[in-house]
């Protein structure tokens, strides 16, 4: 279900937030479109910290695998990196509809160590929506009130119990799924 409770302004906002502190850097010199990497420095180890945050701001989890770790395990051993290290063409095909963005620079051969690069600001707040939209209709308690004190973490105001939504490891798979069943990439 789509939610309204959480704007995708405040989504970006709160990510500027987490990369702001984690990576000690003030928050007005970060813009959406952001490379965490080329832009604002961040190492591989950054990226588990914003998360950490993210997920504490908005009481969600966040994926521990890239989507490419799930095209592997999903479709099989070099069905989007080969041997080398490279990105395949149905890799390129499934990040680009995932992103929902042209990706400059990103083509079959791409060396998979330069995807991270083209995380931005932007992306992981998408992702961030992603996961907030799987509100489910009603709480566990069978009532369907959800409500949001401060913009950020959604609870059930009949029994004040949080919202349950699906994690982005399990929501990337059925991503995959869905992807397989309707364009059969793979």
């Amino acid at each position: 279900m789509t939610q309204d409770f959480v704007t995708g302004e405040k989504v970006v906002d709160a990510v500027k937030d987490a990369v702001a502190e984690t990576l000690s850097i003030e928050k007005d010199t970060i813009k959406p479109e952001s490379s965490l990497i080329n832009d604002l420095d961040a190492e591989s180890l950054d990226f588990l910290d914003i998360n950490y945050r993210i997920e504490q701001t908005f009481g969600i989890k966040m994926a521990r695998h890239f989507i490419l770790e799930h095209i592997e395990e999903m479709f099989g051993e070099g069905s989007a990196i080969d041997e080398d290290g490279k990105l395949t063409e149905k890799a390129v095909e499934l990040l680009k509809i995932r992103l929902g963005e042209e990706l400059p620079g990103i083509t079959a051969g791409t060396d998979m160590d330069d995807i991270p690069a083209h995380i931005t600001v932007q992306s992981i707040a998408n992702g961030v929506m992603d996961i907030l939209d799987t509100l489910p209709e009603k709480c566990s308690c069978g009532a369907s009130a959800w409500a949001s004190d401060d913009g950020a973490k959604v609870k059930c105001s009949s029994c004040g119990e949080p919202a349950a939504f699906t994690n982005g490891d399990d929501l990337s798979q059925e991503w995959l799924r869905k992807v397989q069943e309707e364009k059969k990439i793979f």
